[in-house]
């Protein structure tokens, strides 16, 4: 199968290369910020709709008047701004995403390079470790994987605790792994994350909660610092740096998870959770929130269509946890404090390994006329 794979390595630029990337980031996000004041009043005021190209005049016309300090940045990264923004706008129009807002130099930072496919060979090469950029030079990057292929782009950022980072995507053909003849169903929950019909718990880290005083202590001490100091910014940055370790942590566990789940199963069993509406339990919301249940979700399908896996997508209103997956008979009401139940039948059941079990049933079951396949929905395997 060939398919973009997206590729993150951290670097360590030199204070020259930092000097420039303020630079960059410093004129990508007033680029940013003035194309959306402009886009907004000229639609308020006239009804005009603006696009990349008239916008791009403006700000060519801009460089050359009031402007010239603009000069200074890599000219592609300005125009890869305004793309940005266009499909920021469509995004709007089609109901995938809010408005779009102004950025802020508080947060995470980014620019997008074009790389020049006639000189490509110069500026990146994998073997050697080599990347040139516009205007920085060669990078000094943390290779942690090897590339396959050739990028067109690369998207050089800086996370709001002062680490960057280098984001490019190659086109690589993926092989499938060997075909396996078991299925497996998935229940998802806040003790355990990853529950399996074969009685496999993961248990759940619990992130949030690990590093909860360090995060207590640290904002309690920037609440304590003067607005615009110095102090208060070396501070935002320690409260930065513990979101991060926790997020990094949290994405690691979810990708063990996943793997684990594609290489050992061909069939995978997942309920359609409506993770919005979980958090919105203000009891429940933000240990839900620190699963990453739909990142864990995400990242068990697109391996799935990457190694030739199969994955059931089973309504989210089958009632997984209130059936016997032995009689199939189900129970009026299940409170989530239940955790073990008997069924008339004399099954005894641990409720996160029956929800599952029943999990694999319904995706499996699909229009067999039983009350268990209702809503059973099937994803497509991707097509090389």
């Amino acid at each position: 199968m060939v398919t973009q794979r997206a590729y993150r390595f951290r670097f360590y630029p030199t204070p020259t290369q930092q000097r420039q990337l303020a630079i960059e980031f410093g004129h990508a996000r007033f680029v940013w910020n003035w194309a959306l004041e402009t886009r907004t009043e000229a639609y308020q005021e006239h009804g005009e709709s603006l696009n990349t190209i008239r916008l791009s005049r403006k700000l060519t016309a801009m460089k050359k008047g009031e402007y010239p300090w603009l000069s200074e940045a890599t000219a592609g990264c300005h125009t890869q701004k305004l793309r940005d923004q266009d499909t920021a706008f469509r995004n709007f129009f089609a109901g995938r995403a809010r408005y779009p807002r102004f950025k802020s130099r508080h947060h995470t930072q980014s620019v997008r390079y074009q790389l020049d496919q006639r000189h490509v060979a110069k500026n990146f090469n994998a073997e050697s470790k080599l990347l040139k950029l516009p205007k920085l030079g060669a990078l000094k990057l943390k290779w942690s994987r090897k590339i396959n292929g050739i990028p067109k782009m690369v998207t050089v950022s800086k996370d709001p605790c002062g680490r960057y980072f280098a984001s490019m995507a190659c086109e690589v053909e993926i092989l499938p792994l060997p075909a396996k003849r078991n299925a497996v169903g998935v229940d998802v929950g806040i003790k355990d994350v990853v529950i399996t019909s074969e009685g496999y718990k993961s248990g759940a880290p619990k992130y949030t909660y690990r590093y909860a005083r360090q995060l207590k202590m640290a904002q309690r001490r920037l609440s304590s610092k003067k607005k615009g100091s110095q102090r208060r910014r070396r501070q935002q940055v320690r409260v930065a740096r513990i979101h991060a370790r926790i997020k990094d942590s949290r994405r690691d566990f979810l990708h063990q998870q996943s793997n684990r789940l594609i290489n050992e199963n061909q069939v995978i069993g997942l309920e359609d959770l409506n993770i919005k509406g979980m958090l919105r339990n203000r009891r429940l919301s933000k240990a839900i929130a620190d699963c990453g249940l739909y990142e864990l979700r995400r990242q068990i399908e697109y391996k799935a269509a990457w190694y030739g896996r199969d994955v059931l997508i089973v309504d989210r209103w089958a009632p997984t946890s209130k059936t016997c997956s032995a009689c199939g008979a189900v129970q009026e009401s299940m409170p989530l404090k239940v955790r073990d139940w008997v069924c008339e039948c004399g099954a005894v059941h641990d409720r996160d390994i029956n929800a599952a079990q029943n999990v694999l049933f319904f995706g499996t079951a699909g229009s067999a006329g039983t009350s268990k396949a209702r809503g059973a929905v099937k994803t497509p395997r991707a097509v090389a």
